[in-house]
C-alpha cells in the first residue's frame, strides 16, 4: 500500500465520519485531500520511502479567519490529533504540527503560500519565472477528496497550467542550453580531452531535454530524483528515456561510445523539433536547437517578457 491509497483509507475510515459528526456545521467551507511535498503525493513511494514522514494521515484546508475563526481551527485540529494514532500497521508521526509536518488543519492561504509564495495562485512573470518546476507540483500533486468551499480546488486550477507566455520563455531558454551543451560543446571538449567536461555537457543537455519535453507535454518536471519515473509516464515508447539515459552511462574516452552518444543528442533534437513545430511554437526550419530557440521566444506576446534575456526562464 502507498501513501496515496494509507492515506485515503484512512481519510474514508476515520476522517470523513469524524468530520461529519462532529463539524457538520462547517462542513460547507472545508476541503480535505493528500497533497504537498514528497514521493508519496505522486504515488512513487516504496518500502525504501517509509524511513520518513511516511503516516496515515491527509490534510483539511481551511479558508480565512474571517469565515473559520481560530477556536474553531483549534477544536478541528484537536479532533485530528484524536484520529485513531494507527492504521494498516503503520503509526502515525509523533512530530508537530499536529499531525505531522506534511499533514493536519491548515489555512488553504497559507498551504499555497508555503508552495508559490502567492496566497491566491495569482504570479507574476516574475515569480512564475523564479519557482522552480517541482514546487508548483507539490501545489497541484495528490488527490482532493472534496472541497466543499471551492477555494483550495480554484486556486489549485490557477496553478495547474502556466500561461503561454511563460512556457514559451521556459522552452527558449532550453532549447538553448540543450544547443549550447549538446550539439556543440559535447564534441568540442572531447577534441581538446575534456572528457569531464564533456560529461558535464551532457548532463546539462539531459537536465534541459527534459525540462523541454515536460513543457510540451504540458506538465511540470518533478524534484529531480523523480524525473525519470515521471517522464515514463508519457515517453510510452522510451525514446526520451533510453536516448537520455545513454546519454548519462559510458566512458567519453571510448570512440564508439561517444559517436553514440553524440547521434542519441541529436535523435532527441530531431523529436523536439518535430514536436516544436507540430505544435506551432517555431519558425525555424532546421536541426539547430539554437535557431529554434529564438524563434521559440520570438511567439512570445508580452513584450517585456520576450524581451527579457532568453535564459530568463531556466
Amino acid at each position: 500500500m502507498n501513501g496515496l491509497e494509507l492515506s485515503k483509507g484512512y481519510f474514508e475510515e476515520y476522517g470523513k465520519p469524524m468530520l461529519k459528526k462532529d463539524f457538520a456545521d462547517i462542513l460547507p467551507f472545508l476541503a480535505a485531500g493528500f497533497v504537498g511535498s514528497g514521493s508519496e503525493h505522486l504515488g512513487y513511494d516504496d518500502e525504501i520511502s517509509q524511513d520518513h514522514d511516511f503516516e496515515p494521515g491527509f490534510c483539511i484546508f481551511l479558508p480565512s479567519e474571517d469565515v473559520i475563526d481560530r477556536r474553531t481551527a483549534f477544536l478541528l485540529e484537536r479532533a485530528y490529533e484524536k484520529l485513531p494514532k494507527e492504521y494498516m500497521g503503520v503509526a502515525r508521526q509523533k512530530i508537530s504540527p499536529v499531525g505531522g509536518n506534511r499533514n493536519g488543519v491548515l489555512r488553504t492561504a497559507e498551504f499555497y503560500l508555503s508552495k508559490t509564495g502567492s496566497l491566491s495562485g495569482e504570479l507574476s512573470n516574475e515569480a512564475w519565472l523564479n519557482l522552480p518546476d517541482y514546487a508548483l507540483l507539490e501545489a497541484v500533486n495528490g488527490e482532493v477528496y472534496f472541497d466543499n468551499y471551492g477555494e483550495f480546488t480554484k486556486i489549485r486550477e490557477i496553478l495547474k497550467n502556466q500561461p503561454l507566455d511563460i512556457k514559451l520563455k521556459k522552452l527558449a531558454g532550453n532549447l538553448l542550453i540543450m544547443a549550447q551543451a549538446g550539439q556543440y560543446n559535447f564534441t568540442r571538449c572531447l577534441n581538446h580531452g575534456e572528457k569531464e567536461a564533456a560529461q558535464m555537457a551532457l548532463f546539462e543537455f539531459v537536465n534541459a531535454a527534459l525540462k523541454t519535453v515536460f513543457l510540451l507535454n504540458n506538465r511540470y518536471m518533478p524534484y529531480y530524483k523523480w524525473s525519470f519515473r515521471a517522464l515514463r509516464e508519457f515517453d510510452t515508447d522510451n525514446f526520451y528515456g533510453d536516448n537520455l539515459s545513454l546519454l548519462l552511462y559510458g566512458d567519453n574516452n571510448d570512440f564508439d561510445v561517444a559517436d553514440l552518444k553524440y547521434e542519441a543528442v541529436e535523435k532527441i533534437a530531431g523529436r523536439i523539433i518535430d514536436t516544436l513545430q507540430e505544435q506551432n511554437l517555431t519558425k525555424a526550419i532546421c536541426g539547430d536547437l539554437e535557431k529554434h530557440a529564438y524563434s521559440v521566444n520570438d511567439k512570445i506576446s508580452d513584450g517585456a517578457l520576450r524581451n527579457l534575456n532568453i535564459l530568463a526562464g531556466v
